[in-house]
């Protein structure tokens, strides 16, 4: 609880609430607790208040900007690549509670599970009555994000500017594909490489199969000179 707090600089109260927010499900299931001491309700209502709090922020920071455009933005900043990267640098990652076997197969360390995590105590501090408090965090955080996104949009978004580059001149559309898989399972590297019409456009690795075809995707526009 004292980590906790010192993390997201507000403070704890109701202590059931953060521990089920950081259980996996696999230390419930190994211990035979009730599925509710695990932090996947509680990921559903911190989702909730992430995608409201941010979508205020692009409101407010770009009132310019049409519906679609500020979906863009915010699917890529509340993607589970930026809140992994949240939770493993400011330390959460560490606190997460799981089961002896998910531990030895590195699982800590997997994008998705500190992703779920960081919006389950989002979803705490909410039930805790802690909302002013979380927003300002949140909004805090985020905005940084939400800065770079936009200045750098085509890097972020280099896999729709692709499909939609190949889909108006042949109709036939990318093609992604893991060819390699390096490094131990707790780090783990994915080799992918991106094709179109049977040439290979760009070959990229990354630490999820998601970051490595958005970096392939980027390579491969700068190639063909489309960004």
């Amino acid at each position: 609880m004292k980590e906790l707090s010192e993390i997201f600089g507000i403070e704890t109260k109701t202590e059931d609430l953060y521990k089920a927010a950081l259980t996996h499900s696999s230390y419930t299931k190994e211990h035979e607790l009730a599925h509710t001491q695990c932090y996947e309700r509680l990921e559903f209502l911190g989702d909730a208040v992430l995608k409201l709090t941010v979508s205020d922020v692009l409101f407010n920071m770009y009132p310019d900007f049409p519906e679609g455009e500020l979906s863009k933005i915010r699917s890529i900043v509340v993607s589970d690549n930026t809140l992994a990267q949240i939770a493993k640098s400011n330390g959460l990652q560490q606190l997460i509670i799981m089961s002896k076997h998910e531990e030895k197969q590195g699982c800590r360390n997997l994008n998705s599970i500190c992703a779920c995590v960081f919006e389950a105590v989002l979803g705490a501090y909410y039930l805790d009555g802690k909302l002013q408090e979380i927003t300002k965090y949140i909004k805090e955080t985020f905005t940084p994000f939400i800065q770079d996104v936009n200045d750098n949009f085509e890097k972020f978004n280099a896999k729709a500017i692709l499909q939609e580059y190949t889909q108006d001149k042949t109709k036939n559309t990318p093609v992604y594909k893991v060819v390699d898989e390096i490094g131990p399972e707790h780090k783990k590297e994915f080799v992918v490489e991106v094709s179109y019409n049977g040439e290979i456009l760009a070959t990229e690795k990354g630490l999820s199969k998601k970051e490595a075809e958005q970096k392939c995707a980027y390579t491969a526009c700068k190639n063909l000179g489309i960004i």
